[in-house]
């Protein structure tokens, strides 16, 4: 009964999943090109670049985009985020999966059902994932990850994040670039946190933090 309990605690929930993803299917590419100011220069590993506003808006991916959105928190800032990559999958046609983690004994093993599916890319929302992520990602390199409103202390080069003065929250017991704020996380700024992310991941601008 426990093991049945813990495995309810990680709901998957499909959301336009017509394809079959056990197929193989074309590797994603960048569908436009990022605007004047995206960048200076290429950034080195855990470089932080600083876009130009909207420098990031003629970017989507090509079709069949395959994105599993792992989630865990009922929070407004954790809502927000997930509220945004929704609506960003629906208007790239993004094949968009989620994982939303209900028990923190699931942390680990929901991230785990992600990486089973075999994305393109596996995005984060919520803080309570960061130090599970940590835990995960430098095992799986050849994954790519986008944590959106977060970031990892010491990311790999398949780790991009995205953050911004109030969402620099890096993990338990280690200090952030900023002070929290919940009220930082408005829905704009959350629906750029995931554009301008997104396309750094396209454009092979990995391993960075990418500050709002």
């Amino acid at each position: 009964m426990l093991r049945i309990a813990a495995l309810a605690a990680v709901l998957l929930l499909l959301t336009g999943c017509g394809a079959d993803w056990s197929e193989p299917h074309p590797a994603p590419s960048a569908v436009g090109a990022l605007g004047p100011g995206f960048f200076a220069a290429p950034p080195h590993p855990e470089a932080t670049i600083t876009p130009a506003p909207g420098s990031w808006d003629a970017v989507r991916p090509s079709g069949g985009y395959r994105v599993v959105l792992v989630t865990s928190g009922a929070d407004a800032p954790t809502k927000n985020l997930v509220a945004a990559v929704e609506e960003w999958a629906g208007e790239v046609d993004a094949d968009l999966r989620t994982v939303a983690i209900t028990h923190p004994h699931d942390l680990v093993p929901g991230i785990t059902r992600a990486l089973d599916l075999k994305p393109d890319l596996i995005v984060s929302a919520g803080n309570d994932l960061i130090d599970p992520l940590a835990l995960v990602t430098a095992s799986h390199l050849s994954q790519r990850f986008l944590v959106v409103g977060a970031e990892l202390a010491e990311p790999t080069h398949n780790v991009t994040s995205v953050d911004w003065a109030g969402a620099s929250f890096r993990g338990e017991g280690l200090g952030a670039s900023s002070t929290y704020d919940p009220a930082s996380f408005t829905p704009e700024r959350c629906a750029s946190a995931i554009r301008a992310g997104v396309a750094a991941v396209l454009n092979g601008l990995t391993g960075i933090v990418v500050w709002l």
